[in-house]
Parts: structure tokens; sequence; C-alpha cells
């Protein structure tokens, strides 16, 4: 084993503890306010919503080039990698039409 491959697996260990630590920290400090677990409930339900929508929405063709061997796309992965690509379309105009809304209060204010 070189020491690039000992560094890049402490790099992994190292994200995998910053992922844990950024998911489970904010939960220990919501514990002395449960009513704010219900905020962050109704954000992840709604995103929830939002994707199944989008996934509802998405096409599931294929084209050959991509079914090849290479990719080996089907067409429940299309439709998910769809589903995704359109939440985030959704996400990404609600943040734009936020920042106008916000704008917008700014100057009328």
């Amino acid at each position: 084993m070189d020491t690039t491959d000992i560094f890049l697996y402490v790099g992994y260990l190292l994200i995998a503890v910053g992922v844990v630590a950024a998911l489970v920290m904010p939960l220990i400090k919501s514990l002395d306010n449960p009513k704010s677990l219900i905020k962050t409930g109704i954000g992840i339900v709604a995103l929830l919503v939002l994707f199944f929508i989008a996934y509802s929405i998405a096409d599931s063709e294929v084209i050959p080039r991509y079914a090849a061997a290479p990719f080996n796309l089907t067409p429940a992965l299309s439709q998910l990698v769809g589903g995704i690509l359109i939440t985030v379309y959704f996400l990404f105009g609600f943040a734009i039409l936020g920042i106008i809304v916000t704008e917008i209060n700014k100057i009328i204010k």
C-alpha cells in the first residue's frame, strides 16, 4: 500500500466523520427544543413531495447509445436521474424567485 492510498483512505474517513457530525450535531442540539424538529420535518416532507412530483414528470426513455456497455443505463435509472434533475431545476427556480421577492420587499420598505 502506497502513501497515496493511505492518504486517500484517511480523506474518505474524514469526509465520513464530517458528514456524520454535520447530521448528528444539529439533531443533538434540537433535542433541547423538540418543536424545532417539526419545521425540519415539514421541510423534508416538502422536498420529498417535490421529488415525487419531479419523478412523476421525468421521462424514462433511454437512447440506445447510453444503454450500451460503458453506461448501462436502465429506464428506471433514467427516470431517477431525470427526477433529480427536475427537482434541482425547481429548487433553483424557487431560489431565484425568493431572491426577487426579497429584493422587491427591500425596495418597498
